[in-house]
């Protein structure tokens, strides 16, 4: 046999610590038909710095989807079906850099995808700039070895092969036709180079993860072996490895042979149904009227020919909405009618290769069942690849090589939904079968009707009320998580062990609105020491801070009266620009360098603000070049006037030194006291502390001003004017 060896690569992704499900850094990976060997090449490697420690990154590998992972232990929604991942561990501690090799044998071809993440996020909030965090870097290589020339196994042909060697083993594969309801494998004429008792093992079916449902039977001596598989998978190509057990330098001759069993559907009018699915979109057209009269002839032949028949296939049409977003309709209404004696089939085509990153929602709602029968059960499965054929037998709704997901409805509880989160790609069919308790009427002649609601979504429900769904995308592929708020967490954002309660909620956003009214008092000081244009700002700025956070809140107490990002970019210039005119305030420069410096600063923040939303040195920026003037102007006054600026003591104990401290205490509350869990007190203590720093760090009015003198421009008298502007001529 003829190996080829291939590598598929992809870009290292900086990880991220977990928090939701966009956190896990997802590589997507396409393994081609006839692979025997399959080996990952994982390497992790993090930064030198002294901010890096000891890390354990989690890889998660799944074979058709992306991995459904809870690192955090939250709950999934009500009727969601769920199966742990397969994952491995890799540790960095002294090393910079760890490498990890995984090997899959004769693995499932198709999709697999890889997701990896980090720990738990700690939840602190860090200021873009104030602290440098690790990388921690991700990749992931694929190496495949296979088969050029792997023989075929023509079904109902036995085939004699020889296993060279314990070392090599031999592959065959054989193609699974479509409604194939059985496989019996045989082996016979097993022979060795040594006469010697033959001693083999033959692997049916191919490895996936996170469960493998791979076939194992061993052979010994020259008794022939077999082994009997119920519904495999349809339509595809099925891995068979034999291999020697005995003596390494022994051949072994053997002799294969595979056989299936047809199951015969019922017979559909799919073009019947295709002429009625263009009425029901297009309206009556002339000579329809003739048209239907067939079909309603036809049904009683129909009826009998599907109860001699093993299935009775549901012709279904596949519509696409949206990205991740599909609708199944049944041609022939809703209702499809369930019987005892074959299942009812319903096709649920996801194997376009971007089905797979959202939610397969199916709903069963029980109609009606056969008076004489009213305890009957139907009972249905959702399987891929092959659909389960034996409901009455077997209610575990397992296949060859899956395992599938039941469902149930009956007179007492007549719903039933079933939600697969990332189902995998494939051909999914929806059995449904009617079974009937003992000794209750005659369940030959018994039928139930159920209508059927299946579709596939980004996100179930939406993510709730407290979520949102994000559209996640890794190079080409598309995929949906779930990102929770106020508390909630869960796959759909339904687990609320810590959620935040509806008053917690009111609270944080009174909380964090009403403590912009802080700035009331700065805003009244500005105003009566004549500093018109610092009190404007500071107007702006408690404007739309207060409806920025009202916008802002996660839970149900939210207000927006603009555009979330047009209210978060003037709360941030707002703010910026706030200490920026507070510290030339301060500095008491000329009134023409001042308000130069106020419209070319605001200028600057503003494009700053642009590049970099929250880049620490958009604030830090201005207020140091803002310090820098201050001082420089400060040391000049003081030059000048040959003693220290400001020249009162009361003005430093009273004023600047309570305002300079506070000011640096709601910097530190800022930066390192924030957290999500208390953001909504830190960050209003934070409001509070500002606007009171600005009240106490505002200058004196000038002293040619005299103050507010309302009683005296309200009354109505002669006034005697003086006029201070100098003569520059004389009239004589």
């Amino acid at each position: 046999s003829l190996y080829v060896s291939e590598y598929f690569s992809q870009s290292a992704q900086k990880l991220s610590f977990y928090s939701w499900y966009g956190n896990a850094k997802l590589f997507h990976f396409h393994v081609p038909e006839d692979t025997v060997l399959l080996r990952w090449l994982l390497q992790a490697s993090r930064g030198k710095g002294p901010e890096c420690t000891s890390m354990e990154i989690t890889v998660h590998f799944r074979h058709g989807a992306p991995p459904v992972i809870n690192p955090l232990g939250t709950r999934f929604p009500a009727n969601a079906t769920v199966r742990p991942s397969y994952n491995i561990s890799i540790t960095l501690s002294s090393a910079v850099q760890n490498t990890t090799f995984v090997n899959v044998t004769t693995p499932a071809a198709g999709d697999w995808f890889i997701a990896a993440h980090l720990p738990e996020a700690a939840g602190r909030i860090e200021v873009k700039g104030f602290s440098t965090p690790c990388p921690y870097m991700f990749q992931a290589d694929m190496f495949v070895l296979r088969l050029t020339d792997m023989p075929v196994l023509e079904p109902g042909v036995p085939m004699p092969h020889t296993v060279v060697s314990p070392a090599k083993p031999l592959h065959v594969k054989v193609f699974v036709p479509k409604h194939a309801s059985g496989m019996r494998f045989q082996l016979s004429s097993c022979v060795t180079s040594e006469q010697r008792a033959c001693y083999v093992r033959v692997l049916l079916g191919s490895i996936t993860l996170p469960q493998s449902f791979q076939k194992s039977l061993t052979c010994t001596g020259s008794i022939n072996c077999s082994l009997a598989l119920d519904s495999p998978p349809w339509e595809k190509w099925l891995q068979i490895m034999v291999e020697s057990l005995g003596t390494a330098n022994a051949s072994v001759s053997v002799e294969m042979l595979a056989s299936f069993t047809v199951c015969r559907p019922g017979s559909t009018s799919s073009f019947l149904n295709f002429i009625s699915l263009n009425q029901s979109q297009a309206g009556a057209r002339p000579g329809a009227a003739g048209s239907s009269a067939p079909a309603a002839g036809e049904a009683p032949r129909n009826a009998s020919g599907q109860r001699s028949s093993c299935l009775q296939s549901q012709p279904v049409v596949r519509e696409d909405l949206d990205v991740v977003s599909v609708r199944y309709r049944l041609l022939n209404g809703p209702s499809v009618p369930v019987h005892s004696l074959s299942p009812t089939l319903l096709l649920l085509s996801l194997n376009t290769g971007m089905d797979s990153g959202g939610s397969l929602v199916v709903s069963l709602l029980l109609n009606k069942t056969s008076v004489s029968l009213a305890n009957a059960t139907v009972v249905a499965c959702v399987s891929a690849a092959s659909p389960v054929l034996s409901l009455n037998a077997t209610r575990n709704c397992s296949t060859a090589f899956s395992q599938g997901y039941p469902l149930s409805v009956s007179t007492s509880s007549g719903e039933a939904t079933l939600i697969v989160l990332y189902p995998q790609t494939d051909d999914w069919f929806l059995s449904l079968q009617l079974l009937c308790p003992r000794g209750q009427g005659d369940c030959t002649s018994a039928e139930a009707k159920v209508t059927v609601f299946a579709y596939l979504t980004p996100c179930f429900n939406d993510c709730g009320p407290y979520g949102q769904c994000s559209l996640l995308r890794r190079h080409g592929y598309l995929y949906a998580g779930c990102s929770c708020k106020a508390g909630w967490g869960g796959w759909s954002c339904t687990d609320d062990t810590k959620a935040q309660t509806v008053g917690v909620q009111n609270l944080a956003t009174l909380l964090l609105t009403l403590s912009n009214l802080m700035f009331l008092p700065a805003i009244a000081v500005a105003v009566y020491r004549y500093y018109l244009v610092e009190a404007s700002v500071y107007t702006y700025t408690m404007f739309f801070s207060t409806f920025y956070h009202a916008c802002d809140q996660p839970g149900v107490a939210v207000m927006c009266i603009m555009d979330y990002d047009t209210l978060q970019y003037c709360d941030f210039l707002g703010s910026v620009v706030s200490i920026w005119v507070t510290i030339l305030c301060m500095a008491r420069v000329k009134k023409i360098l001042k308000y130069v410096l106020f419209v070319l600063g605001t200028l600057l923040i503003a494009m700053s603000l642009q590049l970099d939303r929250r880049g620490v040195w958009n604030m830090m920026g201005p207020c140091l070049f803002a310090l820098v003037i201050m001082v420089t102007a400060w040391v000049h006054h003081g030059v000048k006037r040959r003693h220290c600026y400001p020249s009162s003591w009361k003005r430093w104990v009273f004023y600047l030194l309570p305002g300079i401290t506070l000011a640096f205490i709601a910097i530190s509350v800022y930066a390192f006291m924030e957290t999500n869990e208390n953001y909504y007190y830190t960050h209003s203590i934070w409001h509070v502390l500002v606007a009171c720093s600005v009240a106490f760090l505002l200058p004196p009015r000038d002293k040619h001003k005299k103050p507010w003198a309302w009683s005296q421009k309200l009354t109505c008298r002669y006034q005697i004017c003086q006029n201070d502007r100098e003569e520059l001529y004389a009239v004589t």
